[in-house]
């Protein structure tokens, strides 16, 4: 007998009977098994009376009997009420029945009924750009920006100068963790440290000591600092002129260009970008399907399913930060909505791509593979690697089976091309997050 109580959202409360023969029928099946090789004291191994291995065994082997009982019967009840259960159930022992039923009350999530629709007719914009000389140019100066040379200069210190100082900092007279440095590095003007601890050194030259006042926003990460003014002593030990090396074929080389010098160079960075930018436009364009797609088909989402996406997301989170210990996992909110994204995205995604009746691409898998492995220093190695690991394989099928749907989708779309340059879509020359001192 099997009885279902709809709880809050999709949690639900069955309870269950399970006849009290079909326990004592296994629970006898169970001890006449055990009898085989009980060992009792006065008995032979496997000669004990079946009422003496009851009386030695009985309670143990109904235990693991009910145990037993609840995990099939909670399957077969499951089944016949077509629910799916997230996770695994939280099981109530609920007296027995007036004829000895074996009673429990089991609670648990059910994910939603899923019904896909607007897969036709999408809105969709799609970036339209290209990569223009300039665009070449300014990788190619980006470039020379990360190999600088650093030259001594007998002269005040500039903007993009880069600094060599030993510092110390005193809150209220008092020295505080993170105040003091020595042979500390740092480019002039770049906002790598603090506003006030840059400006008092603008102008500078090497071997001057200088002393000034750094305020700390309300909003700094040491609570003991934010909102402070703290006392620096700083002296410079060094300004360097930074000199950018020439674009030449010895430049060339440093990027792995053998032959061909700045032209060849080139080639291959604007190949790079139009690569890069292809990939950019693409991942646009489905993160638009996405976004529709989820307008389209709203689910009330298992909280057990968004609980175990934010501990996953809190995790990589943990693991791209370096940090190990517990007390350093971030706070969940800011997880909450990306996990409530991917969670429904998950639901919606393998019900559009059956309703759409598209089938995996075996040749797609393989050239995505081969686009994979060709990054790696021993493309051979990473495709085995990938072949041999069914997890990450499933993974990468679950990739083109997406890029198949958004085709699919984009196909029947009402596309509207939106003009856009490199720059914009690529967010190029964005600056670099900013480090401050203290």
């Amino acid at each position: 007998m099997v009885s279902v109580e709809a709880l809050k959202g999709l949690e639900r409360r069955m309870q269950v009977a399970v006849p009290a023969s079909r326990v004592q029928q296994q629970v006898d099946k169970r001890l006449l098994n055990v009898s085989r090789t009980a060992r009792i004291k006065g008995f032979r191994p496997g000669k004990a009376p079946i009422h003496v291995v009851r009386k030695h065994y009985g309670a143990q082997v109904r235990d693991e009997v009910v145990g037993d009982l609840i995990r099939e019967s909670f399957a077969e009840a499951v089944q016949q009420q077509q629910m799916v259960p997230v996770g695994g159930p939280r099981i109530e022992s609920l007296p027995p029945g007036e004829e000895g039923e074996l009673k429990y009350a089991a609670t648990f999530e059910i994910y939603p009924k899923v019904d896909v629709g607007g897969l036709e007719g999408m809105t969709i914009n799609r970036p339209e750009a290209s990569v223009a000389d300039s665009d070449v140019d300014a990788m190619l100066e980006s470039l020379r920006s990360q190999r600088p040379e650093f030259l001594p200069v007998e002269r005040p210190a500039a903007d993009q100068d880069r600094l060599t100082v030993d510092f110390e900092g005193t809150l209220d007279g008092e020295p505080f963790e993170g105040g003091k440095a020595e042979g500390h590095q740092f480019q002039l003007g770049t906002g790598r440290m603090m506003k006030d601890f840059e400006e008092g050194l603008r102008g500078a030259t090497t071997g001057e000591t200088r002393s000034f006042d750094v305020g700390f926003p309300p909003d700094h990460p040491s609570t003991k600092l934010a909102g402070k003014t703290a006392q620096f002593k700083v002296t410079v030990k060094s300004v360097e002129e930074m000199k950018l090396p020439e674009l030449d074929d010895a430049f060339c080389r440093a990027f792995g260009v053998e032959e061909g010098g700045v032209e060849a160079l080139r080639a291959e960075v604007r190949e790079n970008m139009e690569r890069e930018l292809g990939q950019a436009i693409r991942n646009r364009l489905k993160a638009q399907v996405m976004d529709r797609l989820l307008e389209a088909n709203p689910l009330e989402l298992p909280g057990t399913l968004v609980d175990q996406e934010i501990r996953g997301l809190q995790m990589e989170a943990m693991r791209r930060m370096g940090a190990r210990n517990a007390r350093q996992v971030p706070a969940r909110q800011p997880f909450e909505q990306p996990a409530r994204r991917r969670v429904a995205l998950g639901l919606l995604l393998g019900e559009a791509v059956n309703k759409a009746g598209i089938r995996l691409d075996a040749g797609r898998v393989q050239a995505r593979l081969e686009e994979i492995a060709a990054g790696f220093e021993d493309p051979a190695a990473a495709r085995q690697q990938y072949a041999e690991n069914e997890g990450a394989m499933r993974q990468l099928q679950m990739m083109v089976l997406e890029d198949q749907l958004v085709d699919y989708i984009l196909e029947k779309a009402q596309v509207t091309a939106q003009p856009a340059s490199f720059k914009d879509i690529m967010n190029f020359g964005a600056d670099a997050s900013s480090e401050q001192a203290g």
